[in-house]
């Protein structure tokens, strides 16, 4: 039997309100005081992870209680030993690698300092959620029927981890690519990186909205501790993939834009009769791509760190792809909102985006 954990924490304090009811007669900020100064948690037994070629594998979810505000505005090193004492419970529990879910994958060095302070191996778990992220995308397009070597698309949050990996092997195949990030140097720099490896040379800008309004595909993968995509950004038609936890696309998008087609990137169905003890609100079987490379791992035996700090690398990417099919891990079609996205809703996406463009047409915009 293989044995892994997975550190997750609450995205807001509202979760933590919902997980222990005595909790919800808190102020918000005695709650955050509390949690602040708590311990990590064993949040669930996981069971009944099988490969496709047998292997069995359990694990442990453990509650780092930090919120995402909390992870970004606090000292980096009070977070970073938080999430050091998370991942030593998971050790101390008998998993021989931990991932690092959401926000306490991107504290500091990418986990990178918490692979140093523990006795097991430890995974952000990013290059798995890169390549469902870019399946998905695909798998959009087509759905919408959109040709991708002709596609504009803007990636937000390109010099993240996440960002860029997306960035560069996307430009290996798309028409036009927008990166928006905060740090313009940064963005030249990977721009840069690009043109060398591809060819493409993409446009870089630090304004968000502006990266979208032109954009067939965007790729939202910001740190924005709360939504920053909103529906009056997006063009008629526009696929917008989600990767981000906390999301970075306003609900409102989903309510007032029934012309484009958001939808969350990373996640698939896991193989077995799983059962996380947890509900993270997706259907029974199905999770998160930083949580399944993890497991992929752990059945294969492959107890090293494998995605660690920001550079992450396309063979990275390849390799991880490769073992989920090997494993038994595929993409879960696609959700939106937690709702699963029906060939109607394509549908109607597409009626609505020809209609708003002859309307927009008609006015001469």
């Amino acid at each position: 039997m293989e044995r892994f954990a997975f550190i997750i924490h609450p995205l807001e304090i509202d979760d933590v309100a919902r997980k222990f009811p005595s909790a919800q007669r808190m102020p918000a900020s005695w709650l955050e005081t509390l949690i602040k100064r708590s311990p990590p948690i064993k949040a669930s037994h996981i069971t009944g992870v099988r490969s496709l070629r047998g292997t069995e594998a359990e694990g442990w979810f453990i509650g780092c209680l930090l919120t995402s505000k909390q992870m970004m505005e606090l000292p980096e090193q009070d977070v970073l030993e938080k999430i050091i004492k998370a991942a030593r419970k998971a050790e101390q529990l008998g998993a021989g690698i931990v991932g690092l879910g959401a926000f306490t994958a991107v504290v500091a060095d990418a986990g990178v300092t918490v692979a140093e302070n523990v006795g097991i191996a430890v995974t952000t778990g990013n290059s798995y959620t890169v390549a469902t992220a870019l399946e998905g995308i695909r798998y959009a397009a087509d759905l919408m029927e959109l040709s991708i070597d002709d596609a504009s698309v803007a990636v937000l949050g390109a010099t993240g981890s996440i960002g860029s990996a997306c960035a560069r092997i996307l430009a290996r195949d798309v028409g036009n690519l927008t990166m928006a990030a905060r740090s313009v140097d940064k963005l030249e720099k990977l721009a840069d990186r690009i043109k060398d490896e591809t060819g493409l040379s993409p446009q870089v800008t630090t304004d968000l909205a502006a990266a979208c309004r032109e954009a067939d595909i965007v790729v939202a993968v910001t740190s924005a501790t709360g939504t920053i995509v909103e529906p009056e950004w997006l063009k008629p038609g526009a696929i917008v993939c989600d990767v981000a936890r906390p999301r970075n696309v306003s609900r409102r998008v989903a309510e007032v834009r029934q012309d484009v087609l958001v939808f969350e990137g990373g996640v698939v169905e896991v193989p077995g009769d799983v059962d996380f003890g947890l509900d993270f609100g997706f259907p029974a079987k199905t999770a998160y791509a930083c949580m399944a490379e993890t497991m992929i791992l752990a059945l294969e035996g492959r107890y090293e760190s494998f995605t660690l700090g920001r550079d992450l690398s396309v063979e990275q990417v390849d390799e991880i792809s490769r073992l989920a099919a090997r494993n038994g891990f595929r993409l879960a079609g696609l959700r939106s909102f937690e709702r699963a996205v029906t060939e109607e809703w394509i549908h109607q996406v597409k009626e609505n985006a020809v209609k708003a463009r002859r309307g927009f047409a008609a006015k001469g915009l």
